[in-house]
């Protein structure tokens, strides 16, 4: 798991999985994965599944780097308390499962609560062959 800060100021979280290392054939399957893991965790919701692979090449002029072949968000949330309007800023949660020709990329953004955000990577790393 690789913490970088992009674009200077959005704290992302990334594992680079190569195919070879997982039992999961396309992004599809591995956003199934999440949301099976969505669904049965005790706070967590599922919202929706974003085909921003498709978004993106449906609109003209758009550009999509060569060696990207697929990429979707599945977006859920956590939230179990609403102490303030500002939570709103930062939820729902999504996480990004990008294909590459021999490797496939989970990235999402650091989780404000610690426990919550142990969670997330865990879900990431369990698409890794154990």
């Amino acid at each position: 798991m690789t913490k970088t800060i992009f674009m200077d100021k959005y704290p992302v979280f990334s594992l680079n999985i190569k195919k070879t290392e997982t039992n999961y054939e396309n992004v599809s399957q591995i956003i199934e994965h999440f949301n099976n893991l969505i669904e049965e965790h005790p706070i967590a919701k599922f919202i929706a599944i974003f085909d921003h692979y498709e978004h993106t090449s449906s609109i003209q002029d758009s550009v999509i780097a060569d060696e990207i072949k697929d990429a979707k968000n599945i977006i859920f949330c956590f939230g179990k308390q609403l102490p303030t309007s500002k939570m709103l800023a930062v939820r729902p949660r999504s996480i990004g499962v990008c294909e590459f020709e021999d490797s496939f990329e989970i990235s999402f953004l650091e989780v404000p609560n610690e426990q919550l955000h142990t969670v997330t990577e865990g879900w990431a790393r369990s698409v890794v062959n154990k």
